[in-house]
């Protein structure tokens, strides 16, 4: 029988102050400050007079508010994000969506382009067509209207560059691993785009030749994607695993960093642990270089 090596619990130090923008990683259990003039945010909880992580993830502070943002988590909305989702249910003059998040999110019909991106009030033919529009199992992209008080998340896609995707790869990941950035639609160089979902649901597919304006985010390209992009698509899509598994942030510098790093392998063997870590390496030193 194997041996199973066991040890006590030990007391476990405080985390100093952060200095600046300095960030610190605390696991559950651990005190963040012993000062009583903190207010206490999510993921911590107070003990003798000392407030203690809960959960697993970055201390953060706003003024005197103090909480942790966890490492591991399903997607909390807020208003203005990019989602990435998937329609789990037709219901009346409203789409359940599922964005990685608690609860459904709703995408209402008064929020949406209508074909063609005409302007008027919804009628009842509309809400008899709307699995014309978007049915089950559809993937979309979409911006955050509001967010409900439960938690729940509302979208729409009144702008022309959301709406139904076409062909593609979908990968899912840690939300807390996706970078917020000014836009997060990127057509990448090496010929695919990305769409980085602040819900951690990135579509990776072919770069459009033109854009059609007139469509309105419904119609999808259904032609055979040429094997030059299918492998351009699967590189990119082992590359972000491999980010991912290496815990290093998702934007498009570091995406394209690692593709580039990537090209000296085949696509099947970046996901090798040794390949993995030689490549995400490398990548880190070169958005290091950039920083610096």
């Amino acid at each position: 029988m194997a041996a199973i090596s066991m040890r006590l619990p030990v007391a476990r130090k405080e985390v100093p102050e952060s200095a600046g923008s300095e960030k610190h990683l605390v696991v559950p259990g651990d005190v963040i400050t012993a000062d009583t003039g903190y207010m206490r945010g999510h993921g911590t909880y107070v003990e003798d007079d000392k407030l203690i992580a809960s959960v697993a993830g970055v201390v953060e502070r706003v003024n005197k508010l103090v909480y942790v943002k966890a490492l591991n988590t399903r997607y909390n909305g807020e208003v203005g994000d990019i989602v990435v989702g998937r329609i789990t249910e037709v219901q009346q003059k409203r789409w359940k969506v599922e964005t990685n998040s608690r609860l459904d999110s709703v995408l209402l019909l008064s929020s949406m382009n209508l074909p063609g991106g005409e302007l008027r009030r919804r009628s009842a033919e509309d809400e008899l067509a709307m699995r014309d529009y978007l049915q089950e199992g559809d993937l979309i992209s979409a911006e955050v209207q509001s967010v409900f008080s439960d938690g729940a998340v509302s979208l729409h896609t009144r702008s022309l560059k959301y709406g139904k995707l076409g062909q593609g790869v979908l990968v899912q990941v840690s939300p807390s691993l996706v970078k917020r950035q000014k836009t997060h639609f990127h057509d990448l160089p090496c010929g695919a785009s990305v769409i980085l979902g602040n819900n951690g649901f990135i579509w990776i597919y072919p770069t459009p030749e033109q854009k059609d304006e007139e469509a309105g985010g419904f119609t999808t390209n259904l032609e055979p994607v040429p094997l030059s992009d299918r492998e351009v698509i699967s590189r990119l899509r082992n590359c972000i695993v491999a980010l991912v598994t290496e815990k290093l942030m998702l934007f498009d510098t570091s995406i394209l960093y690692c593709y580039e790093a990537s090209l000296p392998h085949q696509i099947k063997d970046i996901l090798k642990p040794e390949v993995m870590e030689e490549i995400v390496l490398e990548t880190r030193q070169r958005l290091l270089d950039l920083e610096g």
